[in-house]
């Protein structure tokens, strides 16, 4: 199809990823195992699928299709995880652990 680049661009990125992006966030503030990301991620690409199959004709389950927009909502989905874990770690306890980066932290020198 001869717009599918576009819609991937406006529905899995744009709309599923911010709605993974978010779900990740969730996840990490409730202290939720990281491996729900994934399972809500391959979920999530399931509802993206099928806003691509109803809105657009296009097929609702290629194995390319789905493969495509799980991994890129995964993806996204975990660096939510990632930046508000590091947040919180960081935040909640300022007395244990500095930011080293947006995705990492480090135990603080004892003194």
């Amino acid at each position: 199809m001869e717009h599918s680049l576009s819609v991937y661009f406006g529905l899995t990125l744009i709309l599923g990823g911010a709605c993974a992006y978010l779900m990740g966030r969730n996840f990490a503030e409730n202290w939720r195992p990281v491996w729900q990301v994934v399972l809500g991620g391959a979920g999530l690409a399931l509802g993206v699928r099928f806003l691509h199959f109803a809105l657009f004709q296009e097929p609702l389950l290629t194995p390319y299709g789905y493969l495509a927009d799980a991994v890129t909502l995964v993806a996204l989905g975990l660096i939510g995880f990632r930046l508000a874990r590091t947040d919180a770690m960081t935040s909640r306890y300022y007395w244990l652990y500095e930011k080293t980066s947006p995705f990492s932290w480090r135990e603080k020198p004892r003194t």
